[in-house]
């Protein structure tokens, strides 16, 4: 058991006035990390510009941070659990602001790789605190729903001030300036956290435990980066070396939860069948999302030849349609059924994405807009859900450790689906006819092959362009369908794992 709070902590957070302000603190921190991965997929173009990254260093700038995360997120909830939630929550944002500043100034795909890993490990203070401290602070069922949909739609918001935000600076000023946006809000959230969020703290939580700490995040880093090397170079001996060793170090740290009396995350939490299903389907969810939306930027600018602010308001449908369905998401499960919710936004969201394998270089623009308003629907409704399936599966005390779960569950998904999605539209972008005279970097990212051709001769440049954009558009098919492929899997073990499964109720 990781989380604990003392009686007095939770009842003054339960009765004091400014419980709905430090509502606002928290969706500040989610913001903060939403708008930061949003920029990056607008900004890679530029980067791939800039610091000319291979293919690979490429996905890596994409996945790192999420990689990180993954495999610190327990760590940092028990972390939180140990010295105060508010004070890493405070603590880890001011990392977070100040090691944008390195993102923003990175001078090698190296040291870019480097910055966004540091990101990620501030980003792992950051994310279970926010729903820990949501479930402490609002114990009524209604009001805890409430506060977990405007939670999920100022995450989604975040996919929408991203781009148009970072779109702008990216016209104005250069792709450094997107990382800047996070200063700002973290200035906010800092100075406003300090005077509105109640600390809270296990007050007997045992010792941190750093061999549980290293065999989280090797298991996480080394299984997830076995994926990626798989689908790329096949299961060469490396990989399969890599991938035994991460699943040697979790084992080892499932075993040792087990046995400690206070262990960084208590395994028990996965015999909730609701907990378990829900999660579960937050992590497929993800998984079949995230290699769409990470190619999504470069398609509209890159493919479509969409100016970087017209690619971000292009993408706002999807934000709109999760922000409304995240408000109203707590009061249809009750009145459908959690289920029925949870699996009929991701079969939409999958059938969404079904749709857009039949995307072409100049498919207009209505029929991309409403398969994005879909995807955003059917995922703020199936998000909002699990969230506060998760929260309210566990005792209160337990929500630090539930909340740890659930966000790597969201970050694995991601980081899986960046590596899976993404190697198949990297793997089948290579294989594209050239034309006589075209450099070998062209063949690593759509972005190297339009630098490319800005330094051929006329016919040859249009002649590359074409074969490039051909080729990632029917790589971003091939991603599309298995993502579709993925949601509509996800749709049906949800309905079968979240059987009989209800939001709690006022009272």
């Amino acid at each position: 058991m990781t989380s604990t709070l003392r009686p007095a902590v939770t009842t003054e957070a339960v009765t004091r006035p400014g419980r709905w302000l430090a509502l606002s603190v928290l969706v500040l921190a989610v913001l903060l990390v939403a708008v930061d991965a949003t920029v990056l997929g607008l900004a890679t173009p530029y980067i791939s510009e800039d610091l000319n990254p291979s293919g690979t260093q490429l996905l890596w700038i994409g996945d790192v941070y999420s990689f990180v995360i993954a495999g610190l997120l327990v760590s940092m909830g028990s972390l939180g659990d140990r010295i105060g939630r508010k004070r890493i929550l405070l603590g880890g944002a001011t990392a977070f602001g100040a090691i944008s500043v390195l993102n923003a100034y990175a001078t090698t795909p190296e040291l870019m790789i480097l910055a966004r890993a540091l990101l990620g490990v501030a980003g792992a203070t950051l994310m279970p605190a926010t729903l820990a401290l949501i479930r402490n602070l609002f114990h009524d069922p209604r009001e805890r729903s409430l506060a977990v949909g405007i939670w999920g739609a100022t995450a989604s918001a975040g996919t929408a001030v991203g781009p148009i935000t970072g779109g702008f600076l990216l016209e104005h000023f250069w792709w450094g300036s997107v990382f800047l946006i996070n200063l700002p809000v973290m200035a906010v959230l800092v100075l406003v956290g300090i005077r509105t969020l109640p600390e809270s703290r296990n007050p007997n939580p045992g010792p941190w435990d750093l061999i549980s700490v290293v065999l989280s995040l090797v298991g996480v880093i080394a299984v997830v980066y076995a994926v990626k090397e798989a689908a790329t170079h096949g299961f060469t001996r490396p990989v399969l070396a890599t991938a035994l060793l991460g699943a040697t170090a979790l084992c080892g740290f499932v075993h040792r939860q087990l046995t400690m009396p206070a262990p960084l995350l208590d395994m028990r939490l996965f015999r909730r069948r609701g907990f378990s299903g829900a999660v579960l389907a937050d992590l497929l969810t993800v998984l079949g999302m995230s290699g769409l939306v990470f190619f999504l930027s470069q398609y509209l600018q890159l493919v479509q030849g969409r100016r970087p602010f017209e690619a971000g308001l292009a993408e706002l449908p999807a934000a709109v349609g999760a922000v409304a369905a995240g408000l109203v998401a707590g009061r249809a499960a009750r009145r459908l059924s959690v289920r029925a919710v949870v699996s009929g936004g991701l079969a939409a969201v999958g059938l969404a994405l079904a749709v857009l394998t039949a995307l072409g270089r100049s498919t207009g623009y209505p029929v991309l807009g409403a398969a994005l308003l879909v995807v955003g629907i059917g995922a703020g409704f199936s998000f909002t859900v699990t969230a506060d399936v998760i929260l309210s599966s566990v005792p209160k005390e337990q929500a630090g450790a539930a909340s740890a779960v659930s966000e790597t569950a969201y970050e694995l998904g991601a980081a899986l689906g960046i590596a899976l999605l993404g190697s198949i539209v990297t793997g089948t972008y290579r294989d594209f006819t050239a034309p006589a005279g075209t450099p070998a970097q062209a063949h690593e990212s759509l972005g190297a092959a339009v630098e490319a051709a800005t330094r051929m001769p006329p016919h040859k440049a249009e002649a590359l362009l074409n074969a490039s954009r051909d080729s990632f558009v029917h790589g971003l098919h091939l991603a599309s369908g298995a993502g579709a492929a993925v949601l509509l899997a996800a749709a049906v073990v949800a309905w079968f794992l979240l059987k009989g499964q209800k939001l709690e109720s006022a009272g």
